[in-house]
C-alpha cells in the first residue's frame, strides 16, 4: 500500500467513488469553459509579430505614429464596354458618403483611375491597429454590397488586407467544421472495428471531446499571459482528438487484457487498479513526453509557436487527467457489458491461467515476421527505404505564406487579383524607416528622394508609381513607400528587397550619421521571419533531442533504449519532410490534393514537425517498450520478451495511429496550404512510425542488440517476479 504509484492511487479512488469522479470531472470542464469565456481571449498584437529588421522598421514607425494601417480598396468599373464617368462617379459619391459616416473609418482617398481607364479605386483607411481590421471590416463590405445594389450597371468590389484576413478566418472556420464531419465518424468506425462495442469506441471519443473543451477554456485564460496568435484552437482540435483517443485507447486496452485474463475472477476496481498499474504510468510518462517536447518552441521566441505550444500542452494535459481520473470511473459503470461475450471466448481460446496470446491477426503478423526472422536484413532494408523517402528533403525551400498563397475560392482574393492587375503598383510595397534627430528631418527627407529616384531605375521596381514619403510631426521618423509590381513571394520581389537593403539604402540614407534606418514591408515581412526561425531552428532541435533522450532514459533506465528513441524519431521525422518536399514543393500533385504549388514549404511547418513529432512518438515507444520491458521483469530473455511486448502491443498501436492518421489527413481537405502540409506530413510521419519503425526498426534492433539494449542496467527477474506478487500494488513499467 506505501508504495503505490499515483496513477493507481487515482484509479483506486475513481474506481471506489465513480459517481464523484464523473461529476467533478464534468463540472472540472465546465468551470473551464466558464473561466475561459469569462476572461475572453487576448489576441497578440501587431507588435507581437515584429521579428528582424522589418519588426525593427515597424516599431521606429510606430513610434512617429506612421506605421501601416488597415486599408481597403473599393473597385469601380464597368459590366461591359467602357466605363460610364458619370454612373461612377454617382457610385463614387454615394460610396464614399457611406463609408465616411461610419465609425470604423479614418479616412476616404479620392478615387484613382487606372492606367487603361476602365476602374476607378477608392482607398479607405480603417482606424485602429492593423490586425483589427478584420474585425472592423464587416460594416465597410456591407456598404459595398449597398452601393453594388443601387448602382446595378457597375461593378462595385472590395478588397483589401482587413477583407482577406476576414475570409481566410471565415474559410478556416469552415475547414475546421470539415474536418470534424470527416475525423470524427472515422475515428469511431476504427474503434468499433478494435472494440466491437458501441459502448467501448464512445468512451475515447466522449473524453477526447471533453478534453478539447476544457483546454479551449483553459487557452482563452492563458492568453492574458502568452498572447494567442489565432492558431491555439487549431491545435488544440487537432493534438486533442488525436491523443485524447490514443491515451484512452491505451487504458481500455490494457483493462481488457486484464479481465480476460482474470476470467471472473476480478471485480471492475481491481482490474481498474491492473490497468493503471501498467498503461496508466506509460499514459503519464507519454503525456510528459509531448509537453516537454513542444515546451522547446517557446525557444523559438515567435508568438505563432508559443500559441501552437501552448494548446498543445493544455489538450495533452487535460488528456491525461482524464485518462487517469474519469476514464476508470467509467469502466466501473459500463463494466464492459457489451464486451464479456468476447472476453471469456478469448479466456477460453488462451487457457485458464496462461498468458494471453496477442489477437494481431494475419497482417500483424506479416508485418512483424520480417523483423522475427531477418532482424538484420529488414533493418538494413527499413533504414535505407527510409532514407529514400527522406532524400528529398535534401532540396527544401522555405517561404513564408503571405496574402498572395491564399485560396483562390475566397472572394476577397478574387478582388485582390482583379484590382492588382488593373492597378500592379499595390502588390508589394516596401517601406524605408529613418530614425534621426528632428532638425535633420530635411537632410534625411531629400535622401530618402534620391533613394526613390534610384529605385525607379531599377527594372525591379514600379516606375509608375511616384514614392511618397511621410514624416512624424515631430520630424524624427521618415517613411518612403517604395511600390513593385510582383507579387511578394517572387524572385523579382525578393532581388527588389536585396537591392534596396545592399545597394540603394547604403548609398543614400545609410550615409548620413547618426541616422538609423530598417526596410520592412511584405517581402520584408516575410524574409526576416524565415530568418529568424533558421536561426532559432539548431536551439530547438538541440534541446528537442536532450529532453528527449533525458526523458526516456529516466523512463527505462537505458542509455540505449534513449539513443534508439531519439535517432528513430529523427529517421522517421527526416523521411516525413521528404515526403513533405516531393508532394507540396513540385507541382504533380496538386489536381490530386487540391492545392496550388507554392514552390516551397511553408517556414512554419519543418519545427512544428519535428517537434511535435517527437513528441507523439514517444506515445509508441513508451507502450511498446514498457510492454517489452515487462516481459523481461517477468523472467522472459530478451528476444522472447521483444516479440512478446510487440505482439502484445501492435493491434492497439496501429489502430491509435489510424486514429492520428486520420485526424492529420483530414486537414489535407483544407483549403489553406500551409495546414495541408502540416495535416499531410504529420499523417506520413504518425504512419511510417507505427509501422516502419515500431514493427519494423525497433524489433530488429533489439533483437540484435539482445540484452546490451537495456545498458546500463538490465531488469531483474527477480525483484520483478516479487513486483508481479503484488500486482496491482506496484509499478511493473
Amino acid at each position: 500500500m506505501r508504495n503505490l504509484n499515483r496513477p493507481v492511487r487515482m484509479a483506486r479512488w475513481s474506481a471506489r467513488h465513480p459517481w464523484r469522479a464523473i461529476t467533478g470531472w464534468f463540472v472540472f470542464v465546465i468551470l473551464c469553459l466558464g473561466a475561459g469565456m469569462a476572461a475572453g481571449s487576448n489576441a497578440a498584437t501587431t507588435e507581437d509579430f515584429w521579428v528582424g529588421e522589418a519588426g525593427h522598421a515597424e516599431s521606429m514607425a510606430t513610434e512617429g505614429g506612421l506605421q501601416r494601417r488597415p486599408t481597403e480598396h473599393v473597385m469601380i468599373s464597368s459590366r461591359s464596354g467602357p466605363l460610364d464617368t458619370a454612373a461612377a462617379a454617382s457610385a463614387v459619391h454615394d460610396l464614399t458618403g457611406r463609408m465616411a459616416e461610419l465609425p470604423e473609418v479614418d479616412s476616404v482617398a479620392d478615387p484613382v483611375r487606372s492606367a487603361d481607364g476602365t476602374t476607378l479605386r477608392v482607398t479607405v483607411v480603417l482606424k485602429g491597429p492593423e490586425l483589427d481590421g478584420k474585425k472592423n471590416v464587416v460594416p465597410l463590405l456591407g456598404q459595398t454590397a449597398k452601393v453594388a445594389a443601387d448602382h446595378p450597371g457597375l461593378v462595385v468590389e472590395e478588397t483589401g488586407s482587413p477583407a482577406i484576413s476576414k475570409g481566410v478566418n471565415d474559410q478556416r472556420g469552415e475547414d475546421l467544421a470539415l474536418s470534424e464531419r470527416i475525423t470524427l465518424p472515422v475515428t469511431l468506425v476504427i474503434l468499433l472495428l478494435v472494440f466491437g462495442s458501441v459502448v467501448m469506441a464512445g468512451v475515447p471519443l466522449l473524453l477526447a471531446l471533453s478534453s478539447i473543451a476544457a483546454a479551449l477554456g483553459l487557452a482563452m485564460a492563458a492568453s492574458h499571459l502568452l498572447p494567442d496568435a489565432g492558431v491555439g484552437t487549431n491545435m488544440i482540435l487537432l493534438i486533442g482528438l488525436a491523443v485524447g483517443v490514443d491515451y484512452t485507447l491505451f487504458y481500455l486496452k490494457r483493462e481488457r487484457e486484464e479481465r480476460v485474463r482474470a476470467d471472473g475472477r476480478l471485480g471492475p476496481e481491481a482490474l481498474v487498479e491492473l490497468a493503471a498499474a501498467t498503461a496508466g504510468r506509460a499514459i503519464v510518462v507519454s503525456g510528459l513526453a509531448v509537453i516537454v517536447s513542444t515546451a522547446t518552441l517557446y525557444l523559438a521566441t515567435d508568438v505563432i509557436f508559443s500559441s501552437l505550444a501552448t494548446g498543445t500542452i493544455l489538450v495533452v494535459a487535460v488528456a491525461v487527467i482524464s485518462s487517469l481520473t474519469v476514464l476508470p470511473a467509467l469502466l466501473v459503470k459500463t463494466g464492459h457489458r457489451t464486451e464479456r461475450s468476447a472476453a471469456k471466448k478469448a479466456a477460453r481460446r488462451a487457457g485458464r491461467g496462461k498468458p494471453v496470446k496477442p489477437e494481431n491477426g494475419r497482417v500483424f503478423g506479416a508485418l512483424m515476421r520480417p523483423a522475427q526472422r531477418h532482424p538484420a536484413i529488414t533493418l538494413c532494408v527499413s533504414v535505407l527505404v527510409m532514407l529514400g523517402v527522406a532524400a528529398p528533403a535534401l532540396g527544401l525551400k522555405l517561404i513564408d505564406p503571405g496574402k498572395d498563397t491564399f485560396s483562390r475560392s475566397i472572394p476577397a482574393m478574387q478582388v485582390y487579383d482583379r484590382l492588382t492587375a488593373k492597378f500592379p503598383g499595390l502588390l508589394v510595397k516596401h517601406e524605408v524607416v529613418a530614425r534621426s534627430a528632428p532638425d535633420r528631418a530635411g537632410q534625411v527627407k531629400q535622401a530618402l528622394v534620391e533613394l526613390g529616384r534610384r529605385a525607379r531605375k531599377d527594372p525591379l521596381f514600379a516606375r509608375n508609381a511616384e514614392p511618397t514619403v511621410h514624416t512624424s510631426a515631430d520630424g524624427r521618423i521618415s517613411v518612403l513607400e517604395l511600390a513593385v509590381p510582383y507579387p511578394a513571394p517572387s524572385d523579382r520581389a525578393i532581388a527588389s528587397l536585396d537591392h534596396l537593403r545592399e545597394r540603394y539604402l547604403p548609398e543614400t540614407v545609410g550615409k548620413l550619421p547618426g541616422v538609423d534606418t530598417a526596410v520592412s514591408g511584405d517581402v520584408a515581412r516575410g524574409r526576416d521571419y524565415v530568418a529568424h526561425e533558421n536561426s532559432k531552428l539548431p536551439i530547438v532541435i538541440g534541446f528537442l533531442l536532450l529532453l528527449t533522450f533525458v526523458m526516456t532514459v529516466v523512463a527505462f533506465r537505458s542509455v540505449m533504449i534513449g539513443l534508439i528513441g531519439v535517432v528513430l524519431n529523427l529517421l522517421s521525422a527526416a523521411a516525413a519532410l521528404g515526403a513533405l518536399v516531393a508532394v507540396f514543393q513540385g507541382s504533380w500533385a496538386e489536381g490530386l490534393l487540391g492545392f496550388d504549388s507554392l514552390g516551397a514549404i511553408a517556414s512554419r511547418v519543418p519545427l512544428f514537425l519535428f517537434v511535435i513529432l517527437f513528441g507523439l512518438s514517444m506515445d509508441y515507444q513508451v507502450f511498446v517498450v514498457s510492454r517489452i520491458k515487462e516481459a523481461m521483469e517477468g523472467g522472459m530473455t530478451a528476444r522472447a520478451a521483444v516479440l512478446d511486448g510487440i505482439g502484445r502491443s501492435a493491434k492497439v498501436v496501429t489502430s491509435a495511429a489510424m486514429v492520428m492518421v486520420t485526424v492529420f489527413a483530414a486537414f489535407v481537405f483544407l483549403h489553406l496550404t500551409e495546414m495541408k502540409q502540416m495535416g499531410f506530413c504529420l499523417a506520413v510521419a504518425v504512419l511510417l512510425d507505427a509501422v516502419v519503425i515500431r514493427m519494423m526498426i525497433l524489433p530488429s534492433i533489439l533483437l540484435l542488440l539482445g540484452e546490451h539494449a537495456w545498458w546500463p542496467l538490465r531488469p531483474s527477474p527477480r525483484a520483478a517476479s516479487a513486483a508481479r506478487t503484488t500486482r496491482p500494488l506496484q509499478n511493473v513499467i
